[in-house]
């Protein structure tokens, strides 16, 4: 019954789907879809930190929160979890697999990067979201 816009950055966002990797552990549910971890086996080094390019997908351009960020701008991640890539994805990244990094159902949005750290870019999706 919520109707407010929410927005979960980093673990925030992971909380969203329904089930996590770590201890097979239930979240909330409102996004269908499993958060695995990162295959450090896979040569990959673990967690993914540092910046790395949004792709929006073929919808996710015009989201409310990407107006005004140019495809392909730099946001900044430190994560060992990772999303897939779902209908619901407004963003992702690549990282050995691509990953959700922008995420959207209904009034709750999230976001796999840290915005806050994310220098211009990051500013104005959080600006954006505020706007809603």
């Amino acid at each position: 019954s919520l109707k407010q816009p929410v927005l979960g950055i980093c673990l925030g966002m992971q909380l969203l789907f329904d089930e996590s990797e770590e201890g097979a552990t239930p979240l909330l549910g409102v996004i269908p879809a499993r958060v695995d971890a990162f295959d450090a086996a896979s040569g990959l080094t673990v967690p993914h930190m540092g910046w790395n390019r949004l792709q929006p997908t073929p919808g996710g351009a015009d989201h409310p929160l990407l107006q005004g960020v140019e495809p392909g701008s730099h946001v900044y991640f430190v994560h060992s979890y990772a999303a897939p890539v779902t209908a619901d994805t407004v963003a992702s990244c690549s990282y050995g697999v691509d990953f959700t990094a922008l995420t959207s159902r209904g009034n709750f949005m999230g976001a796999q990067f840290h915005p806050e750290r994310s220098g211009p870019v990051g500013a104005r999706i959080l600006q954006n979201f505020i706007d809603l």
